[in-house]
């Protein structure tokens, strides 16, 4: 039976919501987990920080290296690279889970929202990638995963909050290029994206209108993204997932589990036709 056990992982923007979610899940088969996140104290409204999680890792079984990183850095990414695979040996999976959000219309987007997006989202996926691919290569089995979305160029999909779609859309765009380019190599490269709204501490603090009862819990996507790096990486790379999709894959297709009320209609996420 595939297992992550020893796996080493690389997670960013892993001290809450989705990443964390994903960590605990290895941790559970017993993997190594770097935890590359900007949270080192508490923040006033968003619960978790690299070592709260670090320690969750350790209690469910698996292993942490807290790192504090600011994605948006180059040097603190290659350097946060270098320690993991001192302390740990390797990377065998990364997950680019590290994103900025602001759901604002063009002329309400300020220049630095537009460059903090752009700076998490698309350059951080693309500079982390980069860093951890020497790494990736000597894996045995290398996975990549992206937080995000299938590319879907309809328009109602740029109208309200063009900037952030952009930025969501670089994150797809690393994950198809690099899938093609490095195929030969074995590194699979995959997005994943949720079916429906997540209900994550960051979706809470920007969309608080949308009652988070109408949403799933994280762990619908960090139980998809563990059938995935459980995958051959030569047969399964430049996919555009969705959480569903991946679980019925594997026999599930009751999600009554996941979700914050059961009796309620589920939310939709975006991108999603």
């Amino acid at each position: 039976m595939a297992t992550l056990k020893d796996k080493i992982l690389f997670i960013t923007g892993g001290s809450r919501g989705i990443g964390r979610a994903i960590a605990l899940k290895a941790a559970a088969d017993g993997a190594k987990i770097v935890i590359a996140a900007k949270t080192a104290d508490p923040h006033p409204t968003l619960e978790g920080t690299i070592y709260t999680v670090a320690e969750e890792i350790h209690a469910a079984g698996g292993q942490c290296l807290p790192l504090q990183v600011d994605i948006r850095d180059e040097n603190q990414i290659y350097q946060a690279v270098e320690q993991a695979v001192r302390h740990f040996g390797g990377i065998d999976v990364l997950v680019n889970n590290a994103s900025a959000i602001s759901l604002t219309p063009t002329l309400l987007t300020l220049p630095k929202k537009f460059d903090l997006m752009h700076n998490v989202n698309t350059r951080g996926t693309f500079i982390t990638s980069q860093a951890c691919l020497p790494h990736l290569m000597k894996a045995k089995n290398p996975h990549v995963l992206a937080m995000s979305p299938p590319l879907n160029m309809h328009s109602k999909w740029f109208e309200k909050h063009c900037a952030y779609t952009m930025a969501k859309f670089g994150m797809s765009m690393c994950m198809l290029g690099m899938a093609a380019e490095f195929k030969d190599k074995g590194v699979a490269f995959n997005a994943l994206w949720p079916k429906t709204l997540i209900a994550t501490e960051a979706f809470k603090a920007i969309g608080a209108a949308i009652p988070t009862n109408c949403m799933r819990t994280p762990q619908i996507v960090a139980d998809a993204a563990y059938f995935i790096f459980n995958r051959p990486s030569r047969d399964c790379t430049g996919n555009f997932f969705t959480d569903e999709q991946i679980l019925q894959q594997e026999g599930i297709n009751d999600f009554s589990s996941y979700a914050i009320d059961p009796s309620k209609r589920l939310m939709p996420d975006f991108f999603l036709d």
